[in-house]
């Protein structure tokens, strides 16, 4: 929900200032009310109408991507690498919710709605993402059990996570681990098995929250679902 007046101003209809005369003088009417408080929070699903004409803006759109390595999570990058918007074929100014770095791969949300991109990376939310690592050597119970009950990183403990070894690997002397965080510090889940002396050697993103990649092709992306749409607003508003 935002501010009357932006949602009106973002539509290009006038300008903010422009808006707020607009309602103070009782031109603005919201699901068929008139609405004269500065106040007064709107969604851009809302029926605006100024002087009985309808607003628009521009329709949101949300795409689930599976992440390829060597792609920045950004709309542009000053080294000219590629950015993951390039990967999306849609006319709209999108942006992704997070990030995920240069080397890492997997499920990555854009959009452009604001507010739901504002409610996923709030840490209050809590969101469970899950990554599959793969790191040197094996962990033993003792490193399993700290990153289970938090390690500390740049000076901050982490939160509780889930965490197994999928599969070790004798010969190469390498463990496939799945984890699961509900944070998105910088660089947290590589820096978690620092801490408890493993190297990430290889990084995916396989899930954020009931969003998975398991099925999709690397640079593959989907147009996410209104239910999926409604779930996520529903999971970020208890």
């Amino acid at each position: 929900m935002e501010r009357l007046q932006k949602i009106i101003a973002e539509s290009g209809y006038t300008s903010r200032r422009k808006a707020e005369e607009l309602i103070k003088n009782g031109h603005v009417y919201v699901n068929n009310k008139l609405v004269t408080e500065l106040g007064f929070k709107a969604s851009v699903s809302d029926d605006i109408r100024i002087d009985n004409e309808k607003i628009t803006i521009d329709d949101k759109v949300y795409y689930l991507l599976n992440k390829p390595r060597g792609y920045v999570s950004t709309t542009s990058d000053d080294k000219n690498r590629p950015a993951i918007v390039e990967l999306i074929d849609t006319d709209k100014r999108i942006y992704p919710i997070g990030r995920l770095d240069y080397d890492t791969t997997g499920a990555i949300i854009l959009t452009n709605d604001g507010e739901l991109a504002n409610l996923i990376m709030h840490p209050k939310n809590e969101i469970d993402k899950t990554y599959i690592a793969k790191i040197n050597g094996f962990l033993n119970k003792d490193q399993l059990s700290n990153l289970r009950n938090g390690v500390v990183i740049d000076n901050f403990k982490t939160s509780k996570a889930k965490v197994r070894v999928r599969k070790y690997d004798k010969a190469s002397d390498t463990s496939i681990v799945e984890i699961t965080i509900h944070e998105g510090k910088n660089h947290q889940v590589k820096k978690m098995f620092k801490a408890v002396g493993k190297d990430v050697l290889k990084l995916k993103r396989e899930s954020i929250g009931f969003l998975n990649v398991k099925n999709m092709k690397s640079k593959e992306y989907r147009v996410l679902t209104i239910k999926e749409i409604k779930k996520l607003y529903s999971i970020t508003k208890n």
